[in-house]
């Protein structure tokens, strides 16, 4: 009998599909949790410095005290903090999640209706971009670091509207920043101003006004 097995182009053909699905069921969950921000962070439980956590919580806090829903990548460690701030004070918790092998489940402080799962980085990386008024970037590892470089090249390179990008944890970040001025600028690399583009501070207080004073003046709710 004829093998009706599927042949490598239909495989990838049926995958456009998937991936169509994954961005349909983000845009249509996205566009109804209103102005947010994007937290990031490790999601290590038993981190060397705990300090990160609770100031997670709080940075989660101010930011809905002035309006804002929080986004995380829904996984335990920092973004668990990050979604239990913004549940705390009753604000909008969305958790955009991955399937990893490490991950099994989400973080229990996230709104049913703002739960996303996803397949492919990519299209899940598109959400955080596409909706986010700001990036708040806590202490990570390269999934971290991965989302905080790309919202910096993407506003570089003019791919999308500018929205503020704090850096939070001085000490966790010296050496990348020194390495980014006296090696990477000093090569010519990257500008002056592309490294203006990173807001450097541990105050939850200049984060959540600095993210309002922007939104008041742009009323943007969608980057690109």
């Amino acid at each position: 009998m004829k093998s009706h097995s599927h042949s490598p182009d239909s495989v990838d053909s049926w995958r456009i599909f998937r991936i169509m699905s994954e961005f349909v069921d983000g845009f249509e969950t996205m566009t109804s949790l209103g102005p947010s921000v994007a937290i990031f962070g490790s999601t290590n439980q038993n981190p060397i410095d705990p300090r990160y956590h609770s100031l997670a919580e709080t940075i989660a806090e101010k930011i809905v005290a002035k309006g804002f829903g929080i986004i995380t990548g829904g996984g335990p460690g920092i973004m668990e903090s990050a979604n239990k701030g913004a549940q705390k004070v009753s604000g909008r918790s969305c958790g955009l999640c991955i399937n990893l092998p490490s991950e099994t489940k989400p973080n229990p402080y996230i709104d049913d209706q703002f739960l996303l799962n996803f397949r492919y980085f990519f299209v899940r990386k598109v959400m955080f971009i596409r909706y986010a008024q700001a990036f708040v970037v806590l202490p990570g590892g390269f999934g971290t670091m991965d989302e905080f470089f790309e919202a910096l090249t993407l506003i570089q390179t003019q791919k999308i509207k500018y929205f503020p990008v704090y850096l939070v944890g001085k000490d966790y970040w010296k050496g990348l920043l020194d390495w980014m001025k006296h090696t990477v600028l000093a090569h010519g690399n990257i500008k002056q101003k592309d490294l203006d583009l990173i807001h450097l501070t541990d105050d939850p207080d200049e984060i959540a006004d600095g993210i309002e004073k922007f939104h008041h003046q742009t009323k943007s709710t969608e980057n690109f």
